[in-house]
């Protein structure tokens, strides 16, 4: 939601082309590191490293990929629980950044990624401050003091 601001509230300053344009800009990240990644592969057959060695770096960076893709999805539709191996994980999801660049063009052709998230913590906390300022009866200075027995 960094790139929002506050435009995903009322889907207003621009909110469409923002969008539209992260979700050019993850998708072109994300063909722009798949070249490089065939880059290095190209540069490890001109190497001759190895059959063994090119194809753990395929299926290395392919497993990296699907588990970053799939962290990443789950991360817009809910906060990761304080005890969680998230923190663990940071290494495997940047080598899989992949992933998470196709998680986040996916997401934002249907919504910002963490919309549905912040939009229903949004919605708990103004129901939460509608509820706590209804209660209130008016002004505690303009009270009268109770009277002594």
């Amino acid at each position: 939601m960094r790139f929002y601001g506050t435009t995903w509230v009322n889907h207003d300053g621009g909110y469409h082309l923002r969008r539209a344009a992260l979700a050019v800009g993850s998708l072109l990240g994300a063909t722009a590191s798949a070249y490089l990644l065939r880059f290095a592969y190209e540069g490890l057959e001109i190497g001759n490293v190895g059959t063994f060695l090119n194809v753990s770096v395929v299926v290395l960076f392919a497993v990296c990929s699907a588990i970053a893709f799939i962290k990443t999805w789950e991360s817009f539709g809910r906060r990761p629980a304080p005890s969680s191996d998230e923190a663990s994980l940071k290494g495997l999801k940047a080598i899989g950044f992949i992933g998470s660049l196709i998680a986040y063009f996916l997401r934002s052709l249907g919504e910002a990624p963490g919309e549905k998230l912040h939009r229903a913590e949004y919605e708990r906390a103004l129901a939460e401050y509608d509820r706590r300022r209804s209660t209130r009866t008016g002004n505690p200075a303009a009270r009268r003091p109770k009277r002594k027995k």
